[in-house]
């Protein structure tokens, strides 16, 4: 027969007032087990404030990394975790170095092209993913989305305010280029923001864009 083990006492209610005016959720929630462990080991105070300063820190943090991921809308949520760089036609080493992200640190833009069904959505969405884990905040559309914002804000003329949001991401990607006919919003909120990033890069050199291309079978 077991025995479940206490759980740990609630904190004083006047620390509990005082961690939610601060604003800190995450040691407010760590906080009871943390010090009754803290209590129980004779840990230092300076241990104690260290532990619980780094569970608030790794708990914004996780929240921070949610918020980009959702932002991003990414289409799948597909990593490099299930990415197979040995099925991929892209030399190994070229893959490696995309990976490092040093060609975003270099503000350069990265075009991948290919027949369908090649990974290339697979690619630049790993890509996207790592991207968000390294703190940077990305925008993913497709030309039909982008169509789609060209209506939704054509009504009220907000058309260059929405591309201006947009790229407030460090990196702006595009996909599903060159796989169907381009209509006319989408061709607008194409060359809409392609010039907008020229713009933008002409004077701050802070959003840049990924484009995944369909090379046409002959």
């Amino acid at each position: 027969m077991t025995h479940a083990s206490p759980s740990a006492p609630p904190l004083d209610g006047e620390l509990e007032r005082l961690l939610k005016r601060m604003r800190l959720p995450y040691i407010r929630k760590a906080a009871p087990d943390l010090l009754a462990t803290a209590k129980a080991q004779r840990w230092e105070p300076a241990e104690v404030l260290k532990a619980l300063l780094a569970e608030e820190v790794a708990g914004r943090d996780r929240s921070s990394l949610a918020t980009r991921r959702a932002r991003a809308g990414f289409p799948t949520g597909k990593t490099f975790d299930a990415w197979d760089p040995k099925l991929s036609s892209i030399p190994a080493p070229t893959q490696q170095a995309l990976r490092t992200l040093e060609w975003e640190h270099r503000r350069e833009n990265l075009v991948v092209c290919g027949p369908s069904g090649t990974g290339k959505t697979f690619l630049l969405e790993a890509l996207g993913q790592q991207a968000v884990e390294a703190g940077l905040n990305v925008a993913w559309f497709t030309l039909e989305s982008l169509g789609v914002l060209v209506r939704r804000h054509r009504t009220d003329d907000t058309v260059t305010k929405a591309i201006g949001r947009i790229l407030r991401a460090d990196i702006v990607m595009v996909d599903d280029i060159g796989l169907l006919p381009v209509g006319t919003d989408a061709a607008e909120g194409l060359y809409r923001l392609v010039d907008a990033v020229y713009e933008s890069c002409l004077f701050s050199a802070r959003s840049w864009l990924i484009r995944s291309c369909a090379r046409a079978r002959r």
